[in-house]
């Protein structure tokens, strides 16, 4: 019930429909009560539905095998990022919501714990230079990731933006003292979960709904 709750909110949110604790649990079966019962009331929902999106993320990340090569294995962490956005884009939009607390900081702080792991892979491996700070580097990568997904999702750009991905991340490792021949194949290799199909010519939609 507490999921099927936050399923609905996030739902009301992409249709723009105010969302009070009447309108929350209307055709649920369930009364009012049960908002409080699992969310303490509507600022708990609120809550509850910024961290839901750092769960499932966290949650894909988990699932995510971890490559030889360690720059596929940043750039995957990223893409993942962007799958979890696209599959899930009303709960990616109040995700950075900072007007409404999280439940657990440092769950959603973690996320981002994967990308630096990764990035100090990249380090220790030799594939970028020997100053290399993995934390700087992993917020470079996924602030590339950010901006392009935050254009999809919010329909400014086309699904077809995804493929900007490549060639920006590739730069930016490449600055870090990648080889760029080298460092091409790696983030072609970890992004390839968003890669449109061949052939295909259409715009697709944001959301898998």
């Amino acid at each position: 019930m507490r999921i099927q709750l936050l399923e609905r909110a996030a739902r009301m949110l992409r249709e723009r429909t105010p969302i009070t604790l009447r309108s929350l649990v209307e055709g649920t079966g369930v009364s009012t009560m049960a908002v409080y019962t699992y969310f303490g009331g509507m600022d708990g929902v609120w809550r509850a539905l910024r961290q839901e999106g750092f769960t499932r993320l966290a949650a894909r990340l988990e699932l995510l095998a971890v490559p030889a090569d360690p720059v596929e294995d940043l750039v995957a962490g990223v893409a993942a990022y962007a799958v979890n956005a696209l599959e899930h884009p009303d709960l990616y939009r109040v995700m950075f919501d900072a007007t409404v607390e999280l439940e657990d900081v440092e769950a959603a702080e973690a996320t981002l714990g994967h990308l630096v792991r990764a990035a100090r892979r990249c380090r220790d491996e030799g594939r970028v230079a020997e100053d290399t700070d993995p934390h700087l580097l992993a917020t470079e990568v996924w602030t590339v990731c950010h901006g392009i997904v935050s254009l999809v999702v919010s329909r400014v750009a086309s699904r077809r933006t995804l493929a900007t991905g490549v060639p920006l991340l590739t730069a930016v490792i490449t600055a870090a003292g990648d080889d760029p021949a080298t460092c091409r194949r790696s983030v072609e290799a970890g992004w390839v979960a968003l890669r449109p199909p061949q052939g295909s010519t259409a715009t697709a939609s944001t959301s898998t709904r």
